[in-house]
């Protein structure tokens, strides 16, 4: 039976393991569930690691900024500005000979009301060939109103594929405003990953086999930066928001119009200069690893960075979360089914925890995103699961030991039985004391009483005196007919189990008159014999497969049954010289001499204990 049950166990144990191999196939094959927790450790990650970068420094944004909304309120009025304004910094800008000026800025307009600003800003940008604009690639549903792809193709810089269709129309806002021979365009569409988050920046986008490239893209091919043949890629974060050097617009175009310039005159010398907003006012920011509200300029900034400088992270093959989920359910499965302690295992796993978070921090600082939250996350799920089997288990054994134990031990004692672990199924020597009580007089007043009546007095007298076996710590063996076998000694270690078992017999005694006292005078002939023995016996349990009890065999039993034999007509108690010896000296004792005991070769001396005085 208990085979049977190990089997039961072990197969449950199996099949927990299983489904959570089989969910950590289907989370990273299929469900993805846990993708948005991973993103979210990997940005935590990504965030440290940039704070211990700096962007790289020929990058620097001629920032709109909420101060230069102001001072430019009495030169250019209010936000839109005139067109012409940004001609006379482009002019500007040029002088000082960068490697490019992006504007981040939409030109998708012409200004009805001031054509002349529109006019200046072309005007400045004749003779300067590194000028670049954004567009935006619209909806593909609004593709139909589109204008043909192969019309635009040579204005926007598409390139073909073997599968552009030579047909198709495209939705775009190019920078009308601009004149299209100075159109150096590329898309700025903000890519979101399906938790909201922008973590990666367009290289090209596929409109019917036309490859579109995006700003960064169109500005790094054309400075002879290696550029992937891919969509996208994950953006390497440098710094915080702000990390990149800014130069307030205003304060820049006032210099400019200075007639004797106060900033360096080549501060901008083989620079990338990217005109844009950082102000809060305009809301140009987007939701990034790095922050909730991170300006678009910035993130414009570090996809220039990143390609100019061949940075970008590369993100782990998807079966490299699945085989650490796989191996570390595996490993658990293994444990929980060698019966390996929950805790020790539990321990186990805050290490790998530990080590598997360090690696992927690190692996962070080396450009490369590694997955191990989903892995550990179904781990610790499994552990759980796994644990709270243990406890299940542990707690229906424990149930049933205090059920099965609670009938014959005192339920003090059963409660700390269970404290120390329970008890071993294997029989054990151990050193006790046995007591067997048993009825005088008992067929007279059977003959007295209906059946029930009979039954009704024995178990008043047969609580009375278990009372007073647990009072004093023994264990309840069995009831044999009228007589009661108790024990001292096990299954708990009792190392005056001899004094117990003596002071429990004299209480009984006691008991006993009480008793009688409730019978009457009718039943005066009431009487019981006690025989105590101490020795080696063996104790556990025992018995078949379907029904087993926790007793105790051997000849200091059987000899404590003959000395309660011995007990008619001599003493209420008799003891042997093992158990006054075990006692010490917590009781006086007469000897009542030597008695002939069946099985036995030698007399056995016997002894009634007595009461000191003050006890």
């Amino acid at each position: 039976m208990q085979g049977s049950s190990s089997i039961m166990d072990r197969q449950v144990t199996l099949r927990i393991g299983l489904v959570f191999l089989f969910i950590a196939a289907a989370e990273s094959l299929w469900l993805h569930a846990l993708t948005p927790l991973e993103n979210r450790l990997s940005d935590a990650f990504v965030r440290a690691q940039a704070q211990q970068l700096t962007p790289d420094p020929d990058i620097v944004i001629v920032d709109i900024d909420d101060a230069s909304l102001a001072n430019m309120q009495d030169t250019a009025g209010s936000w839109p500005w005139p067109r012409e304004v940004h001609g006379e910094l482009v002019r500007g800008i040029a002088k000082q000979k960068p490697k490019a000026i992006v504007f981040d800025i939409l030109f998708s307009e012409p200004d009805t009301f001031r054509p002349d600003s529109d006019k200046a800003l072309n005007q400045a940008l004749k003779g300067v060939d590194n000028v670049y604009f954004p567009l935006v690639r619209r909806d593909a549903a609004m593709d139909a109103q589109g204008a043909p792809v192969a019309q635009v193709a040579p204005l926007l810089g598409l390139q073909s594929t073997a599968h552009a269709a030579a047909e198709a129309r495209i939705a775009i806002l190019p920078p009308l405003a601009i004149d299209p021979a100075h159109w150096r365009v590329g898309t700025i569409n903000f890519v979101e990953d399906p938790d909201g988050v922008g973590r990666r920046y367009q290289l090209y986008t596929d409109a019917y086999g036309w490859l579109i490239p995006s700003l960064p893209a169109r500005v790094a091919m054309d400075l002879r930066y290696d550029v992937p043949k891919e969509s996208d890629f994950i953006m390497a974060w440098r710094g915080n928001a702000g990390a990149f050097k800014h130069i307030s617009y205003a304060d820049l175009y006032a210099d400019m119009e200075r007639e004797h310039p106060q900033r360096v005159a080549d501060e901008l010398k083989d620079k990338i200069v990217i005109i844009g907003t950082a102000a809060t006012g305009l809301h140009d920011v987007r939701v990034t690893p790095m922050a909730s509200l991170y300006p678009g300029v910035e993130m414009l900034a570090t996809a220039i960075d990143n390609l100019k400088n061949g940075r970008a992270m590369r993100a782990a093959d998807e079966m490299f979360g699945l085989g650490i989920s796989l191996l570390l359910l595996s490993l658990m499965s293994i444990a929980f089914l060698r019966k390996m302690n929950a805790l020790k295992i539990g321990m186990g796993l805050v290490g790998v925890s530990a080590m598997l978070l360090t690696a992927s921090f690190l692996a962070v600082g080396q450009l490369m995103l590694l997955p191990v939250l989903t892995p550990l996350l179904l781990a610790w799920s499994a552990y759980v699961a796994f644990a709270l089997r243990e406890y299940l288990n542990e707690r229906k054994s424990r149930e049933q030991a205090v059920q099965m134990f609670s009938r014959f031990v005192n339920p003090h004692v059963v409660k700390e039985l269970v404290a120390h672990g329970g008890l071993s199924r294997a029989g054990e020597s151990r050193q006790i004391t046995i007591l067997f009580s048993d009825i005088r007089g008992f067929t007279t007043l059977s003959e007295k009483r209906t059946p029930q009546q009979v039954v009704e007095l024995l178990n008043r007298y047969f609580t009375l005196q278990v009372e007073v076996v647990f009072r004093h710590g023994g264990s309840l063996d069995k009831f044999i007919g009228d007589c009661i076998m108790a024990f001292w000694g096990a299954p708990l270690d009792d190392p005056e189990h001899a004094r117990h078992a003596v002071e429990a017999a004299l209480e009984m005694a006691q008991v006993l008159q009480k008793f009688k006292q409730e019978l009457g005078e009718a039943d005066a002939d009431f009487d019981v014999g006690i025989g105590i023995h101490t020795g080696p016996a063996v104790v556990g349990l025992i018995g078949s497969e379907q029904r087993r009890e926790y007793t105790a065999i051997g000849d200091t039993v059987n000899l404590g049954s003959r000395i309660e034999g011995l007990t008619k007509g001599v003493s209420r108690i008799l003891v042997s010289q093992d158990t006054m010896q075990a006692c010490g000296d917590a009781f006086e004792f007469q000897s009542y001499g030597s008695f002939k005991v069946k099985g036995r070769e030698q007399e056995v001396e016997l002894f009634a204990p007595i009461p000191k005085e003050g006890n």
